[in-house]
């Protein structure tokens, strides 16, 4: 299989999500890492962008909530490069009335390789790896 490459600059563009019950989880996390994250163009769905963008006093482009299209938003951000990675803290144990569009999030996540991390710890690793300072390039299959 071909292989393109497509390039992620110093400055990544990060996609957050967080389900009700992972919101004040997600915050916390935002909060931690602000002075990271000012360095950053940041999108979020809906409630999320909101509490974000007051909470961290930074700007935050905010989508559609994820029940009303945020999540394909997102999704759709990816298929055109327009997101570097995903940081969707979801919530596991609580069923979610739009799940099919949750699924059809992550797929776009994996089908253009882009990195994702559902939870605190992957996104600790994440955010302070050398990859997030320095230019990277993925490689997405040439379909």
């Amino acid at each position: 299989m071909n292989y393109k490459r497509i390039p992620m600059d110093h400055d990544k563009k990060i996609a957050l999500v967080a389900h009700d019950n992972k919101k004040r989880d997600l915050l916390e996390w935002a909060k931690f890492n602000r002075d990271l994250l000012a360095h950053h163009q940041i999108y979020a769905t809906g409630t999320t962008g909101k509490i974000l963008e007051k909470e961290l006093n930074l700007k935050v482009t905010k989508l559609k909530s994820g029940p009303l299209g945020g999540d394909q938003q997102i999704g759709a951000k990816i298929v055109e490069n327009k997101i570097d990675f995903l940081i969707f803290f979801w919530d596991p144990l609580e069923p979610q009335p739009h799940d099919p569009d949750v699924k059809a999030l992550l797929r776009m996540a994996v089908v253009w390789n882009i990195p994702i991390a559902n939870n605190r710890a992957s996104a600790d690793f994440m955010i302070s790896s050398p990859s997030m300072v320095n230019p990277y390039e993925r490689l997405v299959p040439d379909y």
